[in-house]
C-alpha cells in the first residue's frame, strides 16, 4: 500500500495556461491520492496484549538493525515514543532521517504531512513508511489544494493585488501545497522561524498569503510590529474569501481560515486560573493558540522551544503549558523537580496522532522483516521537486 501519484508531462511554471492547468491537476490529484489510502490492520494484530506487541516490535527492530530508523513526533503516546530512535518536531525529524543514509527504511510515527516531508528530504534509496495511513492532520486538511488554487486565481484577478502576493505555508500542510509555494516563488515555515520566513517574503512582495493556520500567521505578524488591521482572514467558502477588493488591497497578511483543534481549546480564563492557583507560575503556549491566549501568556514558542524552556528552567519552577497533552505529561514525568501541567485539564490528545498504535507499528515492522513494504509514503517526483524548492528557500532564510 503506497501513497503516490503519477506525474504528467514535465511542467514548467509560467509557460502558459495548459502548463498551469496540468500543474493544478497534478497538485489536486496528489492530495486526493493521499486521502484515498486507508489502512486495514490485519485481524491477527487486533487485541494483542501490550507485552506481546512489545516483544514482536523489539524482535523486528533487532532483525532489521541499522536498516531501520523509527522517528517519533513529540505528540505521540508514550507507548510509541519508547520505540523511537529519534524524537522531535516534524521538520527536525525529517532532517534527522536524511542524515541517516544507512537507514533503508524510515518509519515515521506522526501524521501524513510529516511523512511526506521525510520522503521529500530523504535519499532516493530510502523508503518512508507511515504505520497508519489514516493519521492525518485536521489543520492541514482545512486548506485543500483546490481551494488554495482558487484563492490564488481570485487574488490574481484583483487590481492592485495581482502579482503582489507571496504564498507561504506552515510545515503542517500537504506536499502539494508546499510544491504550490515553490512554483509561485514562496516558501515553507515552522513555528520557530515564521518571522524570518515572512520577513523574507515581504522583502520581495508586498503581501503574504499564509496558510493553513490563521493563528500562527496573526501572532507572527503582531510580533513583527503589524496590527490586526494589517491582517484579514480568507474563508474559502465565501466569494473573495469573504472580503472586498479594497480589503485585499489594504491588507498585508491574507490568513487562511484554518486552525489546530488542539491549540484552539486553550483559553484566557485557563491562563488566569493557573496564576490564581499557582502564584509565580510561568505560562507558556504554542503560537497556534489564539491571539488572546498568546497575549495573556508569559511566553509562546514552538514545541522545541517549550521543551527547551522547561528543561533549562531551575528546580522548583512552575510551568503551565498550552500544547498537546502527551508532550506536557512527558515533560512533567521527565522533570519531577518542577511543577509542569497542561493549561486545559480535560484536553484530549491529538486525535490523528493517537491513531499510531503499537499494533500498527508491529504490523509494518514485521512486514519489513518478511520483505513486504506496507504504508509507504511516496511523493510524486515533480511535486517533491517543487516542495523541496520551497523548503530550501526556508532554510536559506534562517
Amino acid at each position: 500500500m503506497t501513497t503516490t501519484t503519477m506525474a504528467p508531462e514535465k511542467l514548467t511554471p509560467g509557460k502558459g495556461c495548459d502548463a498551469d492547468r496540468s500543474l493544478a491537476d497534478l497538485l489536486i490529484r496528489t492530495e486526493m491520492g493521499t486521502k484515498s489510502q486507508v489502512s486495514h490492520l490485519p485481524k491477527r494484530y487486533m487485541g494483542l496484549e501490550a507485552t506481546e506487541l512489545d516483544e514482536r516490535i523489539e524482535a523486528a527492530r533487532k532483525t532489521l538493525g541499522d536498516r531501520l530508523v523509527i522517528l517519533g513526533h513529540h505528540y505521540q503516546r508514550d507507548e510509541i515514543i519508547q520505540y523511537a530512535d529519534l524524537r522531535g518536531d516534524s521538520f527536525k525529524l525529517a532532517k534527522a532521517a536524511a542524515a541517516r543514509p544507512e537507514a533503508e527504511f524510515i518509519v515515521f510515527c506522526g501524521v501524513h504531512f510529516m511523512a511526506e516531508s521525510t520522503d521529500i528530504l530523504s535519499a532516493e534509496h530510502q523508503t518512508t513508511i507511515l504505520p497508519n495511513m489514516s493519521a492525518g492532520c485536521s489543520m492541514a486538511d482545512m486548506a485543500s489544494t483546490e481551494d488554495v488554487l482558487q484563492c490564488w486565481d481570485d487574488l490574481q484577478g484583483v487590481e492592485g493585488v495581482a502579482g503582489k502576493v507571496m504564498p507561504a505555508t506552515y510545515m503542517n500542510s500537504t506536499a502539494a501545497l508546499k510544491a504550490f509555494c515553490g512554483i509561485n516563488g514562496g516558501l515553507v515555515c515552522t513555528s520557530s522561524n515564521a518571522q524570518a520566513v515572512i520577513r523574507w517574503a515581504l522583502d520581495r512582495r508586498e503581501k503574504v498569503l499564509f496558510f493553513p493556520d490563521q493563528h500562527l500567521g496573526r501572532n507572527t505578524a503582531r510580533k513583527m510590529g503589524y496590527s490586526v488591521d494589517d491582517t484579514l482572514v480568507w474563508d474559502p467558502f465565501q466569494p473573495l474569501g469573504g472580503n472586498s477588493e479594497d480589503d485585499l488591497r489594504r491588507a498585508t497578511f491574507i490568513l487562511w481560515k484554518g486552525h489546530c483543534s488542539v491549540h484552539k481549546r486553550f483559553t484566557v480564563e485557563q491562563v488566569r486560573q493557573a496564576r490564581e492557583r499557582h502564584p509565580g507560575i510561568n505560562v507558556m503556549v504554542h503560537p497556534e493558540c489564539t491571539m488572546e491566549v498568546v497575549d495573556e501568556a508569559d511566553y509562546d514558542g514552538s514545541t522545541e522551544q517549550i521543551i527547551k524552556s522547561v528543561s533549562e528552567a531551575p528546580p522548583g519552577s512552575k510551568w503551565a503549558i498550552g500544547t498537546e497533552i502527551n508532550l506536557v505529561n512527558r515533560l512533567a514525568h521527565e522533570h519531577p523537580d518542577k511543577l509542569v501541567y497542561c493549561l486545559d485539564p480535560v484536553i484530549c490528545p491529538c486525535a490523528t496522532m493517537y491513531r499510531i498504535h503499537p499494533a500498527y507499528l508491529a504490523w509494518v515492522l514485521e512486514g519489513l522483516v518478511e520483505g513486504n513494504v506496507v504504508n509507504q509514503i511516496k511523493v510524486d517526483d515533480e511535486v517533491a521537486h517543487w516542495a523541496r524548492v520551497a523548503l530550501e528557500r526556508m532554510l536559506a532564510t534562517t
